[in-house]
């Protein structure tokens, strides 16, 4: 008797897995998927606790990746490029552009977007940045063009 339950289900279960896919029908497309509702309400470029995010996030990204003592400073001539540069059903964004001094003594500009409901899932804004010629993984190459808007 056991047998035949076992067989029965394992043929169930390899029918479930090459019936056709179906299409979502009216509740699943609609039932409390009514989609993001953004405030427009993002902080200024020279937001301190921007500042801080980033400057954190460099050091430790030297420190564990690259094993170099290199940190951010100061931050100087800071200014914004573009708000919202894209479709209205974007996530709304702040593009900046900065110059940063970094403990070796060296200038770099860095470009940075703050970007509402992007950070730690989604309770408040995001930050993402590059500081030129200091992109060693080449994420926002050539010279941190993918960071800008």
């Amino acid at each position: 008797m056991s047998g035949r339950v076992a067989y029965l289900a394992l043929t169930l279960a390899l029918a479930m897995g090459v019936l056709p896919a179906r299409a979502a029908n009216f509740f699943e497309k609609n039932f409390w998927l009514s989609g993001p509702r953004y405030d427009r309400v993002i902080p200024a470029c020279d937001y301190q606790p921007a500042l801080d995010r980033i400057i954190d996030r460099f050091g430790t990204k030297e420190r564990r990746f690259w094993n170099s003592d290199l940190r951010i400073v100061g931050f100087d001539h800071i200014r914004e490029t573009a708000l919202l540069p894209w479709a209205a059903q974007s996530i709304p964004r702040r593009f900046c552009r900065a110059s940063v001094r970094i403990s070796d003594g060296l200038r770099h500009p860095i470009y940075y977007a703050l970007g509402e409901d992007t950070g730690m899932i989604g309770m408040s804004f995001g930050v993402d940045f590059c500081v030129v010629g200091l992109d060693r993984n080449w994420a926002y190459n050539p010279a941190c063009r993918a960071a800008r808007p």
